[in-house]
This record gives structure tokens, sequence and C-alpha cells, in this order.
């Protein structure tokens, strides 16, 4: 049988074919307008993304037998809002993830409401990109649109609606609406007041890997597919992506390192640190997970290489970092060049370097930038093993990961085995994984990733070098607190 999984990103949906033994046999990728109608806002059209991927899963079959198409499941962009009248007509266009508009709304939930009350009855604090901010905002500046509203959903949760006509979301995409009942796994009935909505006008809540439907009958012959094919729930982009990379289960543990950076830990207990400087969603396997995320990680090494010294030879760069230097540079360097997320939460951090001497060289100031970024994901790494989580491996994936060097530097940074795995599909991946196990192929999200995700490189830490960037850590540690009051005053 086949199981498709459906990545609907911010710039394209990516769709992926699945074999029941995990085999990819097809992969394509449709792009769809981002809109700016004003500095800061992010707007996406959700017809935009419906019409994408019914033109990309016909695409995506046109070679198969259509017949043994079995499932389908989603990974998508977390935290859109996307409303829709009692006609199911979309109210206007759909807000982003990565929109600013919300300062407003999110400095009224975090200081007048109060961080404590939104950590007990969410699990979280406000970011202005998380989706009760913008329903604020649409009460506030939209009054009209905001009377008209019947459903609110989420980006992926709209596809899956207009193939099943099932109004649903699951647990991990609706725990970044901060509506949530995260430890609870049902809506809050605080945040529903405080945002001046009723119970039904949010989804039916269901696991990553339930069913929520079957294809409606106009929508299986537009595709040329069964109506018996079973679409199931599906997770946010970063929780599918770790069921692709295989972090589920109890204490595993996944980092990425893409432009923004993001430890993801998989837990089977519910929890949140005092500070709530990581996220704490429910996770795609029916558990939990924390989850860190720095703004700039594979970012910084790109503006170091191509801004600053205005090359993008990083093999050649890299090279002169020989092991003689790991653990023993005298220059730290902060990487919060869009300011930092966790564990920190502060807008107006600012990249950093300290400790250059009159014989600081050019390599000195590259090796610091990739231990940088790796300093500051063990920040995240720290929180999580404050609330008792046991963190032996990771897997270790993005673009920044494809650097020996760099995977070297994180291994002996955060003293674990770092695994390479031998697909990076991500979240259309763990999408097709979620649906196989909907559609019973596996019995479990974790018997799946067990069986379908596969290591093909590891590296260990060494001892000594461990040992060398504990204490450089601990340094490291110390240089955020000591400088954080004079980021206002410069920024």
């Amino acid at each position: 049988m086949y199981y498709i999984g459906i990545d609907l990103g911010t710039s394209a949906v990516k769709l992926l074919l699945m074999e029941g033994t995990g085999k990819i046999t097809n992969i394509v990728s449709k792009e769809y307008p981002l809109y700016f109608p004003n500095p800061g806002w992010s707007e996406q059209k959700p017809e935009d993304w419906w019409n994408a991927v019914k033109i990309g899963l016909k695409e995506l079959t046109k070679d198969c037998d259509k017949s043994q198409v079995a499932g389908i499941s989603f990974g998508g962009q977390m935290h859109g809002l996307v409303i829709l009248d009692e006609q199911d007509n979309v109210i206007r266009p759909a807000i982003l993830w990565n929109d600013g508009r919300t300062q407003e709304e999110t400095d009224y939930l975090n200081q007048e409401i109060g961080k404590e009350k939104l950590s007990k009855y969410t699990a979280n604090i406000a970011f202005t990109g998380f989706t009760a901010p913008k329903v604020l905002w649409v009460k506030n500046k939209e009054p009209e649109n905001f009377a008209r509203i019947s459903k609110i959903m989420l980006p992926k949760d709209y596809i899956a609606y207009k193939m099943t006509g099932s109004f649903c979301t699951d647990v991990s995409d609706a725990s970044g609406m901060l509506l949530f009942d995260v430890e609870h796994k049902c809506w809050s009935q605080e945040m529903m007041d405080i945002c001046g909505i009723k119970a039904n006008q949010l989804a039916k809540i269901y696991e990553s890997y339930e069913v929520v439907g079957t294809l409606k009958p106009e929508v299986a012959a537009e595709l040329g597919l069964s109506e018996h094919v079973k679409v199931a729930a599906g997770a946010g982009d970063n929780a599918a992506a770790a069921v692709g990379t295989g972090t589920v289960g109890d204490g595993m543990c996944n980092i990425s390192l893409g432009t923004s950076g993001t430890i993801f830990i998989s837990s089977k207990n519910f929890g949140v640190d005092r500070n709530n400087a990581l996220h704490s969603f429910a996770h795609a396997d029916g558990k939990y997970h924390l989850m860190g995320c720095m703004l700039s990680a594979a970012s910084c090494n790109k503006w170091w290489m191509e801004d600053i010294l205005q090359t993008t030879n990083f093999a050649e760069e890299q090279a002169v970092i020989t092991d003689d230097k790991l653990g023993n540079n005298h220059v730290y360097f902060l990487p919060y060049l869009m300011g930092e997320r966790s564990p920190h939460n502060d807008a107006n951090a600012r990249g950093t370097f300290i400790g250059m001497t009159m014989d600081t060289t050019r390599a000195d100031l590259y090796q610091a930038v990739l231990e940088g970024v790796a300093f500051a994901i063990r920040d995240s790494f720290e929180v999580a093993k404050s609330l008792g989580i046991h963190i032996e491996a990771s897997k270790i994936c993005g673009g920044g990961a494809k650097s020996a060097l760099w995977r070297k530097i994180f291994a002996n940074v955060l003293n674990i085995r770092l695994d390479l795995i031998e697909s990076e599909e991500g979240p259309g991946y763990g999408g097709a994984i979620l649906a196989a196990v909907a559609c019973g192929e596996y019995a479990t999200v974790e018997e799946a990733a067990a069986k379908l995700v596969k290591v093909v490189d590891s590296v260990e830490p060494d001892k000594a070098l461990a040992a060398r960037y504990e204490e450089r850590y601990r340094k490291f540690a110390q240089i955020y607190p000591n400088v954080k009051e004079l980021f206002p005053k410069i920024s």
C-alpha cells in the first residue's frame, strides 16, 4: 500500500509518496504566494494551499496504482490563524506563524493576564507568532470579521477539512495555539473566555495518528483516488519532523540546524520548566515533548561566511579549524543575530563576540561562531535536564548538520552521541508514517519509527574534549546574564 505525507510549509507544499516499507517513491513540491500587506505582517490565502495540494497530489500519484493509496496525513506550518464563516468561506487571509503584528495582544496576555496564569492554563506563555494573540488582534482590529467567525483552524487542518469535511485538529498543532490545555489535552475554557470565543468555534481534537475521516466523493473523483482513502489528523511541522527522524518515545532528542535551530525532546511525562524557557507541547506519538527554538543557527554560519568573509567556500574555511583547536578557543560568540527565543525570550538580544586579543585569528572567530550555536542549543538542553529528562543521544539534521566539524563540536559540547539518519524528508515523511499507523500498517508510531528510520552515521564524544567544552560552556553561560541589560540600550 501507499501512504502520502503532505508537508504544508510557508513557501511551498511538499508531497511525499511512501510504500509501507518506508521506501519513498515520489516527491512533488508546489509553491504558492506569500503576502506582506504591511511591515511585519505575513499572510497567505488558504485557497492557494488547497489548489497547490490538489495539483501536487495528481502529479504525485500519476504513475502509481492509485487504488493502492490507503492513507494521507500531514505535517503543517504551526500557529497560523484560518477563520471561516457559517458558509465555510475564508473570512480573511491566514495570519502566519512569522507574522509580528500582535505585539500589543501578546503583551496584554503576558503582562495583564500574566505568564503564571497562561502557563497554568496552557503550559506556555504568549509569543507574537502564537494563534491566541492573532484571535485577539482580529477581535480588536477587525471586529466585523471577528463577528463572522464560525470556525477557527490551523493551516493543515484547513486541508483536512477540504478533503474530508471533518472539522478537526491534532494535539501537537493545537498545543501551539495558546488555547489548548496541553497537560489534559483539551481546550482551555479560561483561554476561550479571555479571547471571547466559544467551544463550538474550535475543532474536535484527535491524536496525530487517528483517522479523522475519508475523502469526500467529489474530492476523490477529482484526484482519481478511492473514497475509502483514510485521512489522519497529522501533526505540527516540528512534531511531524520528529516522527520522521524517529524522535518518539521517552527521552529521545533531535537537533535541527536550519536557518533557525531547534532541539526537540520527546517524553512520556508532561513537564513545564519554571521559566517557560521551552515550549511544552503534546507529541504526535501520543505523549509529550519539549522544544527549544533559537532564531539564528545555520544562518549564523551563512552570515559569517557570505556577509562578513564574502566567500562560499565553507570547507576551506573549516579545514583550518583543526582538532587541537577544539575546546581551546579564547573567543566566545553569542549567536543572537535576530534576538533570541529559547531559553531567553529576549527580542533585544544581539550577536556578540567577546574575548578577542591581538593574536585572535580569522579561524578563531569562525570557530567561535560554530561553538556559539552549539552552546546556545545546550542552554535549552540544560533546561530539559533540570526537569529530570535524561538524554543519551540525539539525531541531528538540517543543512548545518552536513558539516563534520560542526557535528563533532555539537557531540562534545552536549557530551552525547549524535546520529545522522538516511532520510531527511522531515514533516512529509513523518506525515506518511502517521498515515501508515492510522491505516494499521504499524501498531504504534514508535513501532513505525523504529522500523523505518535508519541511522547511517554517528559521532561519539571524546572524553577529554567534552571536558574542555564543559569548562568553556560554563563560561559561555555567564556572558548573556552579564550583558543583557546593555542590549535594550543599543538595539
